[in-house]
């Protein structure tokens, strides 16, 4: 059985360095029983492979949260990175793995960990994967919303590039910037690019700007298909004023913040903006 060379670690002090091991197939595997048998025989939970991934990476890469907890338990790092700089937390997100997400923050995880130029954040990974559920976790656990990649932008440009309607809906609820631009390129451009008209109203309805013009100049209506019924949404939007609902909850929102978002779903809009118009 191959644990691992006892020589130091090109990597820095994750672990020692190994080919692919007994405790990497076993995690990835989700085979507990194996595992454990494993790290009582002195297997090292934190050997790192030749692309510098752990036994926990492979674990969250597969959702194997039994083996996650086994190796938490065992003393695996929870923030190691692989060669491309992600954590077991990017690889739990991107699995959508919410039991493994919420392991892993339980153990103290990094829900912002600092970018590199070769990744993401566990935030982003969630939104690429659509994994709402994941969204929920890691907003609630501090995630920034507005961390920045340079290759997706901002999550939300992440959830909307991949046409995912409820990570969407769950980050503008939060407070995401909805015009927060990569190129000057806006989600409400990835939405009408996509044919998306759901998604095309839910950020319109938060205060895109339909006239963004991104870096070739061009508005999102310019990427919906003539006669389509994403160009008639954004004529639509073009050409009707908004309603005071509408309105309403765009004043809110710049006026209070994210503070508003917790009541805005239990009171009325309108009468919210009343009433903190009559009290200010």
């Amino acid at each position: 059985m191959e644990i691992g060379s006892t020589r130091p670690d090109f990597f820095g002090d994750i672990g020692s360095w190994s080919e692919r091991t007994e405790v990497h197939k076993a995690a990835s595997l989700g085979q507990a029983s194996q595992l454990q048998q494993l790290i009582r025989s002195g297997a090292s939970v934190n050997v790192v492979a030749v692309d510098s991934i752990t036994p926990l990476h492979e674990a969250c890469l597969r959702g194997q949260a039994q083996c996650v907890r086994l190796l938490l338990d065992a003393g695996a790092q929870v923030d190691a990175r692989n060669v491309d700089g992600s954590t077991p937390l990017c690889d739990a997100c991107s699995a959508g793995s919410l039991e493994c997400v919420r392991l892993l923050l339980e153990r103290g995880a990094e829900a912002n960990p600092a970018l590199t130029s070769r990744t993401a954040s566990p935030l982003h990974e969630a939104c690429l994967g659509g994994n709402s559920d994941c969204v929920k976790l890691l907003i609630a656990r501090g995630a920034r919303l507005e961390s920045y990649d340079l290759y997706y932008g901002t999550p939300l440009h992440a959830a909307c590039v991949n046409e995912h309607a409820d990570c969407v809906k769950v980050l503008l609820n939060a407070g995401a910037k909805v015009n927060a631009a990569r190129l000057h390129e806006t989600a409400l451009h990835h939405a009408a690019k996509n044919m998306r008209v759901e998604m095309i109203e839910t950020l319109v309805e938060f205060g895109a700007n339909i006239y963004a013009r991104d870096q070739h100049n061009r508005r999102p209506v310019d990427y919906t298909a003539p006669g389509s019924p994403s160009a008639a949404c954004l004529g639509f939007y073009e050409t009707t004023p908004m309603s005071l609902q509408q309105l309403s909850r765009l004043a809110v929102r710049k006026t209070l913040g994210t503070r508003a978002l917790k009541v805005m779903g239990r009171l009325d809009v309108p009468k919210l903006l009343i009433r903190y118009l009559c009290y200010h």
